[in-house]
């Protein structure tokens, strides 16, 4: 078992662990949903959680039964005007939009020594951090056009710990879903989980928000 004396740096996750960027997601799909006047619910924001790009747009399409009345091209153009409306969402994104208690953590492992990678599969991550006032916090991102397999495959894992010149038994993985849980221990590193206890079983230790995630409560559960 890693003793928290190894650790010598952290792999973060983006969504859900130190921003919020579903809510984003969700109004960028809003604003297409309404110029096609498709009728939008709490429902079908819910639906979209997790799901690719091209199947949360059949989704919205079918949910308006309008799923034939488009060509391939044509939903193409309808996914590009998503993502643009989803970047005018992000640049309106402050440091205010950290999630709680993060920023002080981050101080803390930076003050402490500690190196950091960012390991999210998102495009527009660096963009993300560039608002949230924290890309100077990862001078290290893995590539996401650099990866074969998507979570929970370990490979943005193993990469984010490699970009530090680290081996995965000195890093800890912070992560706030099951798939990211899994691809951190299938990486061999330390996984600290954000969120429901049952949903991240597999996760070394849970945290159920991000404002208990300090060094401090790392250390007690690691030399428990």
């Amino acid at each position: 078992m890693t003793k928290f004396a190894d650790i010598k740096g952290f792999v973060f996750d983006l969504d859900g662990v130190i921003t919020d960027t579903s809510i984003l997601h969700g109004n960028a799909w809003h604003q297409l949903a309404d110029s096609l006047d498709i009728a939008w619910s709490t429902e079908l924001g819910n639906a979209l959680k997790g799901i690719s790009r091209m199947d949360s747009l059949e989704m919205i399409l079918k949910a308006g039964g309008k799923e034939n009345d488009f060509s391939t091209a044509e939903k193409e153009k309808l996914a590009t005007q998503k993502n643009t409306n989803y970047i005018a969402e992000v640049d309106k994104m402050t440091p205010a939009n950290i999630l709680p208690g993060m920023k002080d953590f981050l101080d803390s492992l930076r003050a402490n020594g500690y190196q950091l990678s960012l390991a999210s599969a998102s495009k527009n991550a660096p963009r993300v951090l560039g608002k949230l006032e924290l890309a100077d916090y990862f001078p290290k991102v893995v590539d996401p056009a650099s990866l074969t397999h998507g979570k929970p495959d370990p490979e943005i894992y193993t990469k984010g710990a490699a970009l530090l010149d680290l081996k995965p038994e000195q890093c800890i993985g912070v992560e706030d879903a099951a798939a990211g849980v899994a691809a951190i221990n299938a990486a061999g590193e330390t996984s600290v989980g954000i969120g429901n206890d049952t949903e991240l079983a597999a996760a070394d230790m849970v945290f159920n928000d991000t404002s208990a995630v300090t060094l401090a409560n790392i250390k007690a559960k690691l030399d428990n």
